[in-house]
């Protein structure tokens, strides 16, 4: 038995052989990887073009075809493999990383066996980043919200290891613009750039955003921050501002409308926070509920003070990443409502160093009038 499995295991191997170099060589037909392999940046922000022409030694053949295996590293800092029969392609890039690009041949049909041929040798181009700019000047936390899908904001954070009176700009490119453009309004904290808001100038949905954000300083110039996305994946809701708080015999039922606003009421997931106040203070908890829910049950004391809010945010089946909304304005049970003081209770709030400061000035006052009517 274990003869026949060593034999078995054998034979396995040389056909596995037999196949890897009927895949390499196909009867000793062998091909070269391309050539003149280019990378063309035409000022898209990281989006950059990649040609190459097919190999001299290419076999004249009409019963195969020819196609490319292309690898390259992206900007999620992976690496990324397609094939094409084509000669061009364009692919998204970290310009402030090294880009390595490399490329082989693939010949299979009638004239291989119908086998798949790919050249044993690659051709590739490395692309160094530029070295420009101040060490440690790059932005920090660059990042894009989609608000309520009606306008997007993008924010960063200035480095501490940035020039006083240093200018930031930020440039965007997306497929429907020929070059890129300036951010069309800057948001500013303190005489400091700190944002860019696209109101009047709204960005399309899936659609992939360059974004470059540099600038200048009396030391030379910023580094770059590069940075690639695609804005419904970046929503952040509008506040939930309808609650209903309704009371049962030994239960609560909660029920909220969707927030207003351009997001799908389907895409939306909630998380509803209860605030329980006893004798042992408030308890809150939270609980979250899947897509397009509405309302919650809760058998709970009725004895005790419940307070509720909500939030919301995009579930990951309709985008990839999304932020939670702020919350909405308490619903209580029993309602709570704002107490108007009464006047003894205004004047027992006052500091009392509020009366020794007016004892002061009225005694001020009158020393002053009794030196005047003794000047006279």
């Amino acid at each position: 038995m274990a003869r026949k499995c060593r034999l078995t295991y054998t034979a396995t191997l040389m056909l596995l052989l037999i196949t890897w170099k009927e895949s390499t060589y196909c009867n000793g037909l062998t091909v070269s990887p391309p050539k003149n392999l280019v990378i063309t940046d035409p000022g898209h922000l990281g989006q950059l073009e990649i040609t190459w022409n097919p190999p001299d030694s290419l076999p004249n053949v009409t019963e195969c075809s020819v196609r490319y295996q292309l690898e390259y590293n992206t900007y999620r800092e992976s690496w990324a493999s397609i094939r094409t029969s084509k000669r061009t392609y364009t692919a998204q890039f970290d310009l402030m990383k090294d880009v390595r690009v490399r490329i082989y041949t693939l010949l299979s049909g009638t004239c291989t066996n119908d086998t798949m041929i790919k050249s044993t040798d690659y051709t590739e181009v490395i692309q160094k980043s530029p070295s420009t700019g101040v060490l440690g000047t790059e932005v920090l936390d660059f990042k894009c919200v989609f608000h309520n899908m009606e306008y997007t904001e993008c924010q960063w954070r200035r480095s501490e290891k940035i020039p006083d009176n240093s200018l930031q700009k930020l440039y965007f490119w997306h497929k429907e613009l020929g070059q890129a453009e300036e951010c069309p309004k800057y948001k500013t904290s303190g005489g400091v750039t700190i944002g860019c808001t696209f109101a009047d100038v709204p960005l399309p949905v899936f659609t992939d955003i360059n974004f470059c954000l540099n600038g200048s300083s009396p030391e030379g110039p910023l580094k770059p921050t590069f940075a690639s996305l695609q804005i419904q994946n970046h929503v952040k809701c509008a506040a939930t501002k309808k609650l209903h708080l309704q009371t049962g015999p030994d239960k609560f039922e909660l029920h909220w409308e969707h927030p207003d606003g351009k997001v799908p009421g389907h895409c939306l997931e909630y998380e509803v926070e209860h605030t329980q106040e006893g004798p042992d203070g408030k308890k809150p908890s939270t609980k979250s509920l899947p897509g397009g829910r509405t309302s919650l049950s809760l058998s709970i004391d009725i004895n005790k003070t419940h307070c509720f809010r909500v939030r919301s945010k995009v579930h990951k089946y309709c985008a990839s990443t999304s932020y939670w909304s702020d919350w909405s304005h308490p619903v209580c049970q029993p309602e709570q409502k704002d107490v108007t003081p009464e006047p003894d209770a205004i004047w027992d709030a006052i500091p009392v160093y509020i009366y020794i400061a007016v004892a002061i000035i009225a005694l001020l006052v009158l020393s002053l009038c009794a030196w005047a009517m003794f000047k006279l």
